[in-house]
């Protein structure tokens, strides 16, 4: 066996950061925050257009001063949100604004006023038939502020003179804004032109197309925490266990993932927790919340024999949650430590408000998930999608693998997160507690 040379590892090593990079931020300028690491994409773009083609069915554009790659979607619901500074989600108002300010940005003059632009995008909507607030209303400027401050993140907006945070802070504030009209032509990554309405742009967005269960399949391992077997169609169920070594493989060569196999489903983990913007353990009152929330879930509801069809067990992906559960632990979490840990005033006299955050979290973590019906009974397919099993194979039965009946479901992964208690005896000594974390799928 011949060992690599040490260009072939500076190599590996370069393009394994280009393709990070690029699938955490889909969007690299040459002038952004990422500055420093766009010429290892530029150096690298023909290797990493290929790659990310023939692994994700992603098309790469790499020009002198931006690279974007075009992620496809997972269907309705799997979407990355966006967020404003303060952590609070976009709400559909300010997608509408993100929109129409894109709209009229790809045809606007290199430099734009303030107030013509805010003028442009009210006119823009009129013509699509979406109704805008008057913009002299505060709720309605700091949306509208939002959506052009992310569109100064991405790079389409520059702010030459001024603020566009002038909206907000004076009456009649101005600014002179440069627009990028290039990258504003290239935010937009699913099939507009092809699309009917919004749900049918989610739609095309998610089909694989010829990749088909390959491809959707290698798109979940990177773009959500955990993938779940009850999740996969037959199909897809099928390739993945067929496959699963060998992508584990590949997705470490390309991107360092380290993948965990269990029989509930596969987890790609990165070790460097660079590529995801979700993180428990966290800060904040609502990422203690969480995770006090879920270790308590798992030590009320664990199953007490899961297994796995293929040596005679009952295969358990989740469990019901019985009504009223989450707030009866969430009121006592709040009682055991909502002063001593310094929770956040407005949670604490709101607790409705806490719960949709916690939940929110522990949803997007796929630790929980909202009763409902699930891929592997059809639901969301694309037009056409070929969920053909190979003719004499079998596949997984998922069928109740996840339990209904309540409005949410305490998911496998879960119990990453729960502690147990051990009680350790040796010999001739006294009786200890010992704390561990649970670490199974």
């Amino acid at each position: 066996m011949t060992l690599p040379s040490a260009h072939d590892v500076a190599l590996a090593t370069e393009r394994r950061a280009a393709g990070r990079l690029l699938l955490a931020h889909p969007l690299v300028t040459s002038v952004g925050p990422y500055a420093d690491l766009f010429p290892l994409i530029r150096r690298h773009a023909d290797w990493l257009g290929k790659r990310f083609q023939q692994v994700l069915g992603y098309r790469l554009l790499v020009d002198a001063s931006y690279a974007r790659l075009f992620k496809a979607g997972l269907g309705v619901g799997a979407g990355h949100r966006l967020e404003r500074s303060t952590g609070t989600a976009f709400t559909p108002r300010t997608y509408s604004c993100l929109a129409l300010a894109l709209s009229v940005l790809v045809t606007a003059p290199e430099q734009i006023l303030l107030s013509q632009l805010v003028a442009d995008i009210r006119a823009a909507a009129a013509d699509a038939g979406v109704k805008l607030e008057e913009t002299g209303r505060a709720v309605e400027k700091r949306t509208l502020v939002a959506a052009l401050r992310q569109l100064i993140d991405w790079g389409v907006l520059t702010e030459t003179e001024g603020s566009v945070g002038s909206l907000v802070q004076e009456e009649g504030g101005e600014a002179l804004i440069t627009v990028d009209r290039e990258i504003a032509r290239i935010i937009v990554a699913g099939p507009l032109t092809q699309s009917l309405d919004g749900t049918d742009l989610v739609r095309r967005a998610a089909d694989p197309g010829f990749g088909g269960p390959r491809t959707y399949v290698r798109r979940m391992l990177v773009e959500t925490p955990v993938v779940y077997l009850d999740e996969l169609t037959d199909a897809e169920r099928d390739w993945l266990r067929t496959r699963q070594r060998r992508e584990a493989q590949a997705f470490s060569e390309l991107l360092g993932l380290e993948a965990e196999i269990r029989g509930e489903g596969v987890a790609l983990v990165d070790p460097e927790e660079e590529l995801t913007d979700l993180h428990l353990p966290g800060t904040g009152t609502v990422a203690q919340a969480s995770l006090l929330l879920v270790e308590r879930l798992v030590e009320r509801l664990r199953p007490a024999e899961p297994g796995h069809p293929a040596t005679g067990g009952r295969l358990v992906i989740g469990v019901a949650v019985p009504d009223g559960l989450v707030d009866e632990l969430l009121a006592e979490l709040i009682t055991e430590y909502g002063q001593r840990g310094n929770w956040q005033r407005d949670y604490l006299e709101d607790p409705s408000s806490l719960r949709k955050a916690v939940l929110d979290l522990l949803s997007r973590m796929r630790l929980v998930a909202p009763d409902s019906t699930l891929r592997s009974t059809g639901q969301g397919l694309p037009e056409g999608y070929d969920d053909a099993l190979p003719e004499g194979r079998s596949v997984t039965d998922v069928l109740g693998a996840r339990a209904a009946g309540t409005d949410w479901v305490l998911l496998a992964a879960a119990a990453r997160y729960a502690t147990h208690v051990t009680e350790r005896r040796p010999a001739g000594a006294t009786p200890g507690i010992d704390i561990q974390q649970e670490l199974p799928l």
